[in-house]
């Protein structure tokens, strides 16, 4: 009800008021063990012993306001309307009048309740709503004394001990849960047990910043239950198998290897039997395939017992391992054991199989968010999971990284975007209430670690660690949830690091307090154990038998792991297969295109539908367009890039362009979105090469005002198929530098640390335009020294220049005219290797009359035209080494632009 919420706070006011005429108010401090920030409460203290309790007040005398001064008035009014004439007064009175004096007339325990008194109790259930979660047990250490808000005390709404034997009616028009209107009459003490029951246990609920009713209704339908939701014998005995592999796991490695960091999961362990109730219940609810990112803690738990990568081969690393032989191609070099990935089909409890990806990532926590978004979006592209409901992505963090660093607003940003949404990514936080060694009061201004959720109307559920249930509940709930509304989660699971940021780091320097409560607290394997023991439920032979069992498959893997061979690596996707590893010669194929082709692709893309009406401006553009489409002649650079889209739309690619302002470009020279001047409708040429073309075969897509997260999602996207042309535009290439960590973590260094490939192409335009310091370099000297392995080694220049391409991690090409861009476009397509480009190009080469290409240029080979090695640095000399044909077109530069220096 629209007049409820808009006038809950000056309602209390009123109450507040009414209330302080019979009684003083003093701050009365109600202490709840909990990590948070500090609230009051505030209860009523008689100014005399004899001081009368508040009594309901007949509507005739009701003096005091609750939404003004003529409230009593109104609704007098309006009740005399109603029981006269149901039809004169609005449908949500009409419900509320019907359902209050019906059941005050059937039921004799309500027959003194008033509307203020109705009024009161309503602000009181919307306070638990709002703020129950303040009172929630969410801390399994007990750490740090929170004050419960003074919303949440009853005396504050006029009610007394002699209250809660009274019943009452709750009924609202359009609501769910307590305030539903087919809830039955309960008395005031059953309505607050139940509050506390739903509110204020185990799990905190914070939802009521959603703007949508439907969505909180949902919400609430699933909180507010008439009884509290427990397991029964057989899920139970399943959470214990889950919990007892995740806390034994941890145990074995470290008994095995005690002086290894492995990033155990000690104190969270019931983090992996949340993560399989919830795959179990997004596979029933349709979901196929989970992409996966998180940090490195807990990370080979997840691996070992969520992903099912094999135990021998977690083992054999922890061991030093055996070297792959000669027969595995391509190795790498490696890296820590607790950055890989790998990826398994996992049969659920509800007897299906869901594809699981673990992202690998560096050490930079939160920097593999937007790659999991992105390589989820591309797996519903290339699966056509149009409603996004067959992909899904999962993304874990710790409770500093998700307050602290920015890459996770960019990623949270871009999830209702239409061209990055994937439907919504479920986010669980392992809530270590530290951050490495700083406390929460220094390491974030918000009381949760997970507020910046918050702006984007994200649900958030907060849950007490050492309750296994309650993890697996708001798990389930998490899964159901962005299902349903196709919309991003926050799972906060409140725990502990049983032994500080690693195993032989010494948190005691730092939390003495802390760790002196860890070192006494009980685990959370025991805590279920016994309370499952002494509800009868499973007797100490069934925990024996589990506990022996999950000990002989680690002991017989552990053995195993000693005679352990590496296989070629799994280093391929499905859709990699074929392609060449950076050891192995690919084939190389013509990226000319014949003429006759350019002109039927060229009319298509310099075409407008009837009616349509584009800027006059943009009119003439288009018309000089046709005309190079028509002659051959006079090619410029934006038509060489469309041609290159459109000659690999028509072969079957899939083509992708994203960045800040891409769809215009920043120079205004690319146009690949039309705007009708009169109906704003919009035209993308590109989207009409063929007929019945896939609407997303070709996006350009304007992203959001962010370089690490955008550039993150294209890198993920360009991993999930070779068969596509990936593009991240830098808005100028100075710009890059705000994705630094995507540069130096992942493009530069990621097929050598976890074989991963990638073809994503990186444009940085406007380069050494004279611009001054912010625009006058995309700054290739920081790529070109990240280039190869060994910076004092020049690469062996043969004749095909294939082996000098593919043992680069990557090429920076400074592209000059446009032929040579028409053909690195195409050629990063028809290879059969992983390349990833760095195009460089100054702003005037847009249009310039001397470097204009003709068609006999773009229907040869590349080769023909341009070395694909352009340049290099080595550090012991300094130099840059340039191609004869760079040399050739820097003098046609010099000696044909006035004033122009290089």
């Amino acid at each position: 009800m629209a007049w409820f919420r808009a006038g809950s706070s000056v309602a209390k006011l009123a109450i507040r008021r009414a209330l302080s005429q019979g009684g003083s108010y003093v701050p009365r401090t109600r202490i709840l063990p909990s990590h948070g920030r500090c609230f009051h409460t505030t209860v009523v203290r008689p100014k005399a012993q004899a001081a009368p309790v508040p009594r309901p007040v007949p509507l005739s005398k009701l003096t005091d306001s609750f939404l003004d001064g003529t409230s009593s008035v109104y609704l007098e009014e309006l009740q005399r309307a109603w029981e006269q004439d149901p039809n004169s007064v609005d449908e949500s009175w009409d419900n509320f009048f019907r359902n209050f004096v019906g059941q005050a007339a059937t039921s004799p325990g309500i027959s003194g309740q008033t509307i203020q008194e109705s009024m009161r109790l309503l602000l009181l259930v919307r306070a638990y709503q709002v703020n129950g979660h303040m009172k929630a047990k969410l801390d399994p250490l007990a750490l740090e004394e929170r004050e419960i808000p003074d919303d949440l005390d009853p005396a504050l709404y006029g009610f007394t001990e002699a209250d809660l034997d009274r019943e009452f009616f709750l009924g609202v028009w359009k609501m769910s849960g307590f305030l539903s209107e087919n809830r039955p009459v309960r008395t005031l003490k059953a309505i607050l047990t139940r509050l506390e029951q739903a509110y204020c246990g185990s799990i905190g609920y914070e939802y009521m910043h959603i703007s949508d009713r439907d969505k909180c209704n949902w919400l609430r339908e699933r909180i507010e239950t008439p009884t509290p939701t427990e397991y029964n014998r057989e899920r139970r005995e399943v959470i214990l198998d889950r919990l007892m592999w995740s806390t034994q796991f941890e145990n074995f490695l470290a008994t095995k290897w005690a002086a290894a960091k492995r990033f155990g999961l000690e104190g969270c362990e019931t983090l992996i039997p949340g993560m399989k109730e919830m795959f179990d219940r997004a596979a029933d609810l349709g979901v196929e395939s989970i992409v996966i990112g998180m940090p490195h803690r807990g990370r080979l738990n997840v691996l070992g017992n969520v992903v099912r990568k094999p135990l021998k081969q977690i083992f054999s690393e922890f061991s030093g391992g055996i070297k792959p032989g000669d027969d595995a191609g391509y190795v790498g070099t490696g890296d820590v054991k607790y950055h890989l990935g790998t990826s398994y089909d996992r049969p659920t409890r509800g007897g299906k199989r869901i594809h699981l990806s673990l992202v690998a990532n560096p050490s930079h926590l939160e920097a593999v968010d937007p790659v999991v978004i992105g390589k989820t979006r591309a797996k519903q592209y290339y699966t056509n999971d149009v409603d996004r409901t067959k992909s899904m992505g999962i993304l874990l963090h710790g409770d500093g990284s998700f307050a602290g660093q920015g890459v996770v607003y960019e990623t949270l940003h871009l999830s209702a975007l239409p061209n990055y949404t994937t439907g919504g990514t479920i986010h669980i936080v392992v809530n270590n209430q530290v951050a490495f060694t700083t406390d929460p009061t220094a390491g974030r201004s918000s009381q949760y670690c997970t507020d910046v959720a918050k702006a984007l109307n994200i649900p958030i559920f907060h849950v007490n660690g050492d309750d296994v249930e309650a993890v697996a509940h708001v798990c389930e709930l998490a899964a159901e949830w962005r299902q349903k509304f196709h919309a991003d989660v926050v799972v906060d699971i409140v725990c502990y690091r049983r032994f500080g940021h690693n195993e032989i780091d010494e948190p005691s320097f730092t939390q003495p307090k802390m760790y002196k409560i860890i070192r006494n607290h009980p685990s959370s394997l025991e805590i279920y154990q016994n309370k499952l023991l002494n509800s009868g439920q499973v007797t100490k032979d069934d925990v024996e038998k589990i506990h022996n069992k999950i000990n002989r498959i680690l002991n017989e893997e552990f053995i195993a792991s000693k005679d352990y061979v590496p296989q070629k690596r799994d280093w391929l996707s499905a859709f990699w297969a074929g392609f060449k590893s950076p050891s192995q010669l690919s084939r190389v194929r013509n990226t000319g295109v014949k003429p006759e082709i350019l002109k039927n692709v060229g009319t298509a893309i310099t075409t407008f539908p009837d009616g349509f009406k584009p800027h006059r401006a943009l009119k003439r553009v288009f018309d000089d367009r046709r005309k190079m489409i028509e002659t051959g002649e006079g090619v410029d650079w934006a038509v060489g890039e469309a041609l290159a889209f459109a000659t690999l739309l028509v072969e079957g690619n899939h083509v992708r362009l994203s960045g800040q302002d891409v769809e215009r470009g920043t120079f205004s020279h690319r146009h690949s979105v039309i705007h009708d001047q009169e109906t704003g409708a919009q035209y993308c040429p590109l989207d009409h090469v063929m007929l019945n073309q896939n609407e997303e075969m070709f996006t350009v897509s304007n992203s959001s005002l962010s370089e690490f997260g955008v550039l993150g999602f294209e890198l993920g996207y360009s991993m999930e198929n070779p068969n596509s042309l990936v593009i991240w535009e830098a808005q100028f290439g100075d710009f890059a530098n705000g994705a630094q960590v995507i540069f130096d973590q992942f493009v530069s260094s990621g097929e050598a640390k976890w074989l991963r490939q990638t073809g994503l192409v990186m444009l940085l335009p406007h380069g050494y335009d004279g611009q001054g310091p912010e625009h006058s370099s995309g700054r290739l000297e920081r790529f070109l020294q990240m280039s190869d392995d060994n910076p004092f080694v020049i690469p062996e220049m043969e004749p095909t220049l294939r082996k000098q391409i593919q043992e680069c991690n990557w090429q920076v090409v400074n592209v000059t005219t446009p032929a040579n861009y028409f053909h690195v476009l195409r050629r990063q397509v028809s290879t059969t290797a992983s390349l990833l480009k760095f195009l460089n190009f100054p702003a005037f080469l847009f249009s310039h009359v001397q470097l204009l290409l003709r068609f006999t240029e773009i229907s040869v080979s590349l080769l023909l035209l341009w070395p694909q090695r352009t340049c290099f640095v080595t550090r012991t000399a300094s130099q840059i080494y340039l191609s004869s044909t760079m040399s050739k077109v820097i003098q046609v530069l010099t000696n044909k632009v006035p004033g122009l220096s290089v």
